[in-house]
């Protein structure tokens, strides 16, 4: 890591352990089928700020320092500067976003880069199938490729036109707004093209290693 980027705070153990709980009680679960066209999923309430949360770790990652890996079952893995990943085709999005911890925020503006124009920017390779997402706090989350091609997926840096700040991911984090938002890491450092799954810090925990909010996916099954 760079000496220019700073890791604020320390790990919330006792958050996370209470979090491992509520994996284990399955708190929060009401067992509640989504309708056709359900804007709201089973067991969520819309609230109208955007809360914070982390482990307790916030990065501080002054653009110049800022890189992107891309790589892993890829053809082309490329490391992207901050102008480099910039430079690359933009998009504006509106997208709803879900919290396992039970809220929903409506209508929230995007302005980042398509993970699908990503993709075709460093072309995986025919076999790979899940991607590994790592964060500049050692985060780690795992969606399968072909959710992160979605066409309401990207990499962002503004939010409701201005840049996302440090406790919110800033100054580049990921929006997958179908899964709950533990799967779109913040502070985005890596992106890993992989053959094979690998579980990432909630999902070793007691959470489900997809996330569908209308199935309500919170936990996993088995716990």
């Amino acid at each position: 890591m760079s000496d220019d980027v700073t890791l604020f705070g320390k790990l919330k153990t006792k958050l996370i352990g209470s979090k491992e709980k509520w994996a284990e009680d399955g708190r929060l679960l009401t067992g509640e089928t989504a309708t056709p066209g359900q804007r709201l999923p089973p067991g969520q309430r819309q609230v109208e700020t955007w809360p914070v949360l982390d482990l307790g770790i916030q990065p501080d990652i002054p653009t110049h320092a800022w890189r992107l890996f891309v790589d892993g079952a890829v053809e082309q893995p490329t490391t992207f500067k901050w102008a480099e990943f910039t430079d690359l085709p933009k998009i504006r999005l509106m997208t709803d976003i879900h919290c396992v911890t039970a809220w929903s925020r409506y209508d929230n503006a995007w302005e980042g880069v398509m993970a699908r124009d990503l993709m075709a920017a460093v072309k995986p390779r025919a076999e790979a199938q899940h991607v590994i997402f790592h964060a500049y706090d050692t985060y780690t989350t795992s969606v399968p490729l072909a959710d992160f091609s979605g066409d309401d997926v990207l990499l962002a840096w503004s939010w409701n036109g201005e840049p996302i700040s440090r406790e919110h991911g800033g100054p580049l984090r990921v929006v997958i707004p179908r899964l709950y938002f533990w799967k779109s890491a913040k502070w985005i450092k890596r992106i890993e093209l992989s053959v094979f799954d690998k579980p990432g810090f909630w999902e070793v925990r007691g959470y489900h290693n997809y996330g569908d909010p209308w199935r309500e996916q919170r936990y996993d099954e088995e716990t």
